[in-house]
């Protein structure tokens, strides 16, 4: 999030001393991928105080912007988030910008047509997930994995820390039908769903078959991300859309796509079973398992 801040600001200052970004780099020496990096709040970007100056200087920023941009600058060579210690075991930097992301937010939407989210996964569930393909992490090494189970558990502290921010998750039916390892594996899993739901931030709605067609049916799973304002009331980050592919990931970040999503939200919180029923449906499906 801090990282994201800054790259705001440099783009506003650098636009506000109208030059593009090839103007810039050119004048500062640097590549235009570079300055592309600094501006997305790129995780790994290092920021040295003498380049901090040096663009500070380029785009003629006042004294109180200096001042704030070489202290937050600052702060990241100080400052290490609880999972950089994951990184190296195979967790790709584009995930890493999303667990910054999310530690940030004060409002988590989610839809998942597959699988159950993150969040409320069981570490046995966890487990057979990242031992396929595509398991989300750049690694085959069984401690690499485990790692990466452990983290995903890590995060799940997120939920009941002070000042939690609300998860509102939307599932396919599928999710409750499709069998990830065995029968055990699920009905426990199942049951860590409802226990979630019992927290006062979290909901759980479910999607059933016979709702037919819905917006979620042409996006797949995302995730929208909201965070907290500032003393005047604006926004510290806009609103964030994350989509995640086996390789990579998408951040969208403009209002036309946050409205688009919005949309799509709005369509399958019509559609899906209220609170109530969506909790007796997964319990009901936990029990069958109980009896496979």
């Amino acid at each position: 999030m801090l990282r994201r801040q800054i790259g705001r600001k440099f783009e506003s200052l650098r636009r506000a001393a109208g030059l593009t970004m090839e103007q810039a780099a050119e004048r500062l020496d640097r590549a235009r991928a570079t300055l592309h990096r600094i501006e997305n709040g790129a995780e790994h970007v290092r920021y040295r105080q003498a380049d901090v100056q040096q663009m500070l200087d380029l785009y003629g920023a006042s004294a109180g912007d200096s001042e704030l941009l070489l202290a937050m600058t600052a702060a990241t060579r100080e400052n290490k988030n609880w999972w950089h210690d994951y990184v190296g075991s195979g967790l790709p930097r584009w995930f890493q910008l999303y667990i910054g992301l999310e530690s940030a937010a004060i409002s988590l939407r989610q839809y998942q047509a597959e699988l159950v989210p993150g969040l409320l996964q069981t570490r046995a569930y966890a487990e057979q997930l990242f031992r396929m393909p595509g398991g989300a992490i750049n690694s085959e090494s069984i401690e690499d994995q485990q790692r990466a189970v452990q983290l995903r558990i890590d995060r799940q502290s997120l939920l009941t820390r002070f000042s939690a921010p609300q998860l509102c998750v939307i599932i396919n039916e599928a999710v409750l039908r499709r069998q990830v390892g065995n029968a055990t594996i699920m009905a426990e899993q199942l049951r860590q769903i409802i226990k979630a739901s019992e927290l006062p931030n979290v909901t759980v709605r479910v999607l059933t078959f016979s709702a037919g067609l819905h917006a979620g049916a042409m996006t797949g799973a995302f995730s929208i991300l909201e965070f907290p304002h500032d003393g005047s009331g604006q926004e510290v980050e806009p609103p964030v859309t994350y989509l995640e592919t086996a390789t990579g990931a998408i951040y969208l970040d403009k209002s036309h796509e946050t409205a688009a999503y919005n949309a799509i939200w709005a369509d399958m919180m019509n559609r899906a079973l209220n609170e109530s029923r969506s909790i007796s449906l997964i319990q009901q499906a936990a029990e069958e398992y109980d009896r496979a």
